[in-house]
């Protein structure tokens, strides 16, 4: 299960408001093809530096990010970091 609805409506700007003071620089949201497809979404999160994604991620705001994923999927989500 996966509600974009929600996702696009109420987590995209959660994420938002709980990480921009950490760098969050922009957030691009790709839902794949209607085929089968490994993820039901692929958010990609570009800060200004790793320092801002360390303190993001270990900010008492994470909790309330990840706390709403049950809001909208039941689907364990995956973090990947690149370094680019």
């Amino acid at each position: 299960m996966f509600d974009r609805e929600y996702y696009l409506s109420t987590h995209a700007p959660l994420v938002r408001s709980a990480w921009s003071e950490f760098g969050l620089q922009s957030a691009e949201v790709l839902f794949p093809s209607p085929d089968p497809q490994p993820f039901a979404c692929i958010a990609i999160l570009r800060f200004s530096d790793q320092v801002g994604i360390n303190m993001a991620l270990s900010s008492a705001k994470t909790a309330e990010v990840i706390g709403d994923v049950k809001n909208f999927t039941n689907i364990t989500p995956t973090m990947f970091c690149a370094d680019d």
